[in-house]
């Protein structure tokens, strides 16, 4: 399990990858094959433009508080395979790595969602690190915008770093 120091807190607030708006993000999605999304807002930006995330991480929060229901529906609707796992905030509990860690080694399962009961917000750490070439990992940034990251080794390694340090 991976838990989150105070030390740490700035450090995960920053992102790797490139920062887009929607607009933005729709133009990279229709050139990307793989993609994660981690978070709700992201995860359902993604589903009602019509792409299909191989694996989505939701918590049905959003910046701390419920949302539409709208968005719980379409969210709730996708996926072949729904697993529900507890992860509390500032964690990566082995649950949650090894259930993303299924996704990526089963790809006859996909695509699949993933609902965390807890909170979501470093599973996007987990996603990029364990993600085989080509997967594009997507996750909001609260009052900034969408962080889209290829699971690049540079990608990967800057993760290393963090989890290290975890």
């Amino acid at each position: 399990m991976y838990v989150l120091p105070e030390d740490l807190k700035d450090t995960v607030k920053g992102y790797i990858g490139q920062l887009v708006d929607e607009p933005g993000l729709l133009k990279i999605l229709k050139k990307e094959k793989s993609i994660v999304t981690v978070g709700d807002k992201v995860t359902y930006t993604v589903l009602k433009h019509g792409f299909t995330p191989l694996l989505c991480i939701v918590d049905f929060i959003l910046e701390r508080k419920p949302y539409p229901a709208e968005m719980k529906t379409l969210i709730q609707g996708f996926g072949q395979v729904h697993l529900k796992i507890k992860n509390p905030p500032g964690t990566i509990t082995d649950e949650l790595w090894d259930a993303i860690e299924k996704v990526y080694q089963n790809p006859q399962n996909q695509p699949v969602c993933i609902e965390v009961d807890g909170e979501e917000d470093l599973a996007s750490l987990a996603a990029i690190y364990l993600a085989p070439g080509g997967v594009t990992v997507i996750y909001g940034l609260p009052n900034k915008g969408v962080v889209v990251v290829k699971a690049t080794e540079a990608h990967k390694q800057k993760v290393k770093e963090v989890l290290d340090k975890m």
